[in-house]
């Protein structure tokens, strides 16, 4: 069974406030980020009184169908797009996620995994409580409704601190929103503001389409409050650089390429990339083609440092959609022959560069070459945008087994044999991080194996969907 070589990412969320039919605008936002998501979507929103709400599993389009949207009125709202990384494609799983607590309704969208997301839930389910998903999101609710903290001054900022692990968070009440990040900073989220209104969300792409003016980033171990008194901020943990843990595969893979990500434009970053790559592993070819979308910034710069010439080999049904974001091995497995054609007649009888992003398991890579061998390629070398992925990662990518990773106990050499390309480059890990003047703030656990977050308490995926033993008692 054929898998996709691509990680699987997490979700993307979207908030709003102060802006008319703030459900056109959220799904608007939702849209540009469905390729942080396409297993489901949600969105709740509010006029002041009362909050309304609507999810489906599916893409943004199948689940907001024509009419819907005029039954969510108001002006303030979140919306989420996911991929499970923890718990499965079932509908309770799907976010925001809704809960009634004894002073009001709240609302949560997340991105990201808690590590200690078991261990919280166990407590509180051995005090009594009930959860009704098996995601790691659900204990924020819980914390928010205890009274332990429902009843001190900066309740939201002491629930927060009990968090342990990657999140950026949208939060919701019926007068406002809030949104939070994780104080290493793995996750993207962006401020942006429309006309007298507010936005954000997990990537600026969301907020140029809309016109929404960008104004900067939630700040790691920042809690920002969007109400009728305007934007306030202010920290529930102090930001420590030492600490700082930004995603790098966030530029590598994840993020549109017209994104800021970490005050970072994406394209260029990954043409940063792409050229680093041409000088760390040169090779006489003929022609450099890209594994679309993700590897043409980095083809590009591949080119125009090699002085080889650039064209385009695969041609992508933009119909498939994202294989590796399908929640299911056998869905990526029908869709990944169908994602990516040859043009022959460009790689008839050449040396080609394949410049991709990354390689995960191997099995996309090895038909993908067999495909350009198939189509009359000469020579096929494979050229990557990151080092390889050796260890996994436990903060919002589905690969959290050392199994899965075809670099994990192979050597160069070996990929090469099980890709059956001609050779292989990675870039170095100095590489990947050249790009960036404050590159100490990255994370590259997934590259080096170091963490900088604590991971002895890792679940995997579906560990919170696990049945209890039958329970036992006397009547």
């Amino acid at each position: 069974m054929y898998e996709s070589d691509r990680p699987h990412e997490a979700c993307g969320i979207v908030a709003a406030y102060g802006v008319p039919s703030v459900a056109n605008l959220i799904q608007a936002g939702l849209f540009s980020l469905q390729h942080r998501g396409q297993e489901g979507a949600g969105i709740v929103v509010s006029d002041g009184r009362s909050i309304r709400s609507h999810k489906g599993l599916g893409l943004v389009n199948d689940v907001f169908l024509p009419g819907r949207l005029a039954e969510l009125p108001g002006h303030l709202g979140i919306g989420h797009v996911r991929y499970s990384t923890t718990g499965s494609d079932r509908i309770q799983n799907v976010q925001p996620l809704v809960a009634e607590c004894v002073d009001g309704i709240w609302a949560i969208a997340h991105n990201g995994n808690l590590v200690n997301a078991q261990a919280l839930r166990r407590m509180y389910q051995e005090a009594g409580a009930i959860f009704q998903t098996g995601t790691d999101s659900e204990v924020l609710i819980h914390l928010l409704a205890d009274p332990m903290y429902r009843n001190r001054p900066r309740r939201v900022a002491r629930a927060l601190m009990e968090l342990n692990g990657a999140f950026a968070f949208v939060l919701m009440t019926s007068t406002s929103i809030m949104a939070a990040r994780d104080p290493y900073g793995f996750k993207p989220l962006s401020i942006g503001k429309l006309g007298e209104g507010w936005m954000i969300a997990s990537e600026t792409c969301a907020l140029n389409q809309l016109g929404a003016e960008y104004l900067r980033d939630v700040q790691p171990g920042e809690l920002v409050v969007i109400n009728e008194h305007g934007l306030q901020s202010s920290r529930f943990m102090d930001l420590d650089k030492k600490r700082m843990a930004q995603c790098v595969f966030e530029h590598v893979y994840f993020a549109r390429p017209d994104s800021l990500v970490f005050g970072q434009n994406v394209h260029n970053v990954r043409m940063k990339l792409g050229m680093r790559l041409a000088e760390e592993h040169p090779v006489e070819a003929d022609v450099v083609i890209s594994v679309p979308d993700s590897g043409n910034s980095a083809a590009l710069g591949f080119s125009q440092r090699s002085g080889i010439h650039l064209d385009y080999g695969f041609m992508r049904n933009h119909y498939v959609g994202r294989t590796f974001i399908m929640p299911k091995a056998d869905a990526r497995a029908r869709s990944v022959d169908m994602k990516l054609a040859v043009i022959a007649d460009v790689v008839r009888g050449k040396r080609v560069v394949v410049v991709d992003d990354s390689i995960i398991r191997g099995t996309t890579s090895q038909r993908r070459v067999s495909a350009l061998r198939a189509a009359g390629a000469r020579e096929i070398h494979l050229r990557i945008s990151c080092p390889p992925t050796t260890h996994p990662c436990f903060f919002g990518i589905d690969f959290a087994t050392r199994e899965e990773l075809v670099a994990a106990d192979r050597s160069i050499e070996q990929i090469r044999q099980v890709t059956g390309a001609d050779s292989v480059g990675y870039l170095s890990i100095e590489g990947l991080l050249s790009p960036f003047p404050d590159a100490a703030n990255y994370c590259t656990a997934c590259f080096s194996g170091d963490y900088r977050v604590d991971i002895s308490a890792v679940q995997g995926k579906d560990d919170l969907e696990q049945v209890a033993p039958m329970l036992k008692f006397d009547p």
